[in-house]
């Protein structure tokens, strides 16, 4: 059996696999494959974002996940898809990918030891034909030229055109598409996201579910940031731990308020975490983390926070 054959074999429950007070059964595979992301058992599932998720891969509806950066976005998918054991692939939309990259070209390769040209199909006609989730990760970041390759693919029926071998692909039944993206579209308002374009409606209207992925409560993170340094696990441990995310959350507040050009995420809280178990100092550990990518006009109010969580100086 080729990887094109494969289907769903099994219904799970998403209150037994996600711990979500929710009825919904989704398809799910008995086997693995290479393609299936590692669990991460200390991930913790946003329920309405994972309900959405999820009816992209039992409705086949096609879901973008917006958020700031850190929130774990991409992860999001990614966990949901390693516990339905989902193939799941994702493709960075950076400056540097383009058309051909998405589509495909011709290459020269070597067949009975002469060189011949032949088509190699791109990302988007691979994963078309397959069972698999198919995460386009800073959405809004993707250049115009790539954005409008992948306009046609959201579209229910999603037929994909490959224009040079004059052949029209149908998805597979299985195959399903999402995206992650920190504006909605929207462009680099806030000037946190440079590189981030502007969207064109349609493409943005194409989009069946749009959920947003907000910071973690303050214990659920902390119990994030444990899980990833275990030395952190025991009752000191864990003080320390809340005081830092307790900094992290003055730092989203100060943002939102315009206070600070730039924030913590749980990505940095952990770094200052893993940090703080090499340098053995929170302060030290805090400036090597996050301090030094601060504006200076704004270490003074970085360094307000520290002391008022940890009750002493920054140093």
């Amino acid at each position: 059996m080729t990887d094109t054959d494969l289907r769903p074999d099994r219904m799970r429950a998403v209150r037994d696999v996600f711990g979500i007070a929710s009825d919904l059964q989704v398809p799910a595979f008995g086997t693995r494959d290479e393609h299936v992301p590692e669990v991460d058992e200390a991930y913790r599932f946003n329920p309405d974002v994972t309900l959405a998720i999820l009816a992209g891969f039992t409705r086949n509806r096609r879901v973008m996940v917006q958020g700031l950066h850190g929130t774990g976005k991409s992860t999001h998918v990614e966990q949901v898809a390693a516990r339905l054991n989902w193939p799941c692939v994702r493709v960075n939309l950076d400056g540097h990918v383009s058309r051909l990259d998405l589509v495909g070209r011709d290459a020269v390769v070597l067949r009975d030891g002469q060189q011949v040209t032949e088509f190699q199909e791109g990302i988007v006609p691979w994963a078309l034909q397959r069972p698999v989730a198919l995460v386009f990760d800073e959405y809004d970041a993707g250049r115009p030229d790539v954005m409008f390759v992948i306009q046609r693919v959201l579209e229910r029926d999603g037929k994909f055109t490959l224009m040079d071998q004059n052949r029209v692909l149908s998805p597979h039944p299985y195959f399903r598409l999402f995206a992650t993206a920190n504006t909605v579209g929207l462009g680099n308002l806030n000037g946190l996201y440079h590189g981030a374009q502007r969207l064109n409606h349609a493409q943005i209207d194409r989009w069946n579910i749009v959920a947003s992925l907000g910071y973690l409560p303050a214990e659920e993170e902390a119990a994030i940031v444990r899980a990833r340094v275990p030395s952190l696990a025991d009752d000191a441990g864990r003080a320390v731990v809340a005081k830092m995310v307790a900094v992290a959350g003055l730092t989203r507040n100060g943002f939102a308020a315009g206070d600070l050009s730039t924030l913590m995420s749980p990505r940095t809280v952990i770094t200052w975490a893993e940090n703080l178990e090499i340098f053995r100092d929170a302060a030290l550990a805090f400036r090597l983390s996050f301090v030094n990518k601060c504006d200076d006009a704004e270490r003074p109010i970085v360094a307000e926070y520290f002391q008022r969580c940890f009750d002493r100086e920054l140093g």
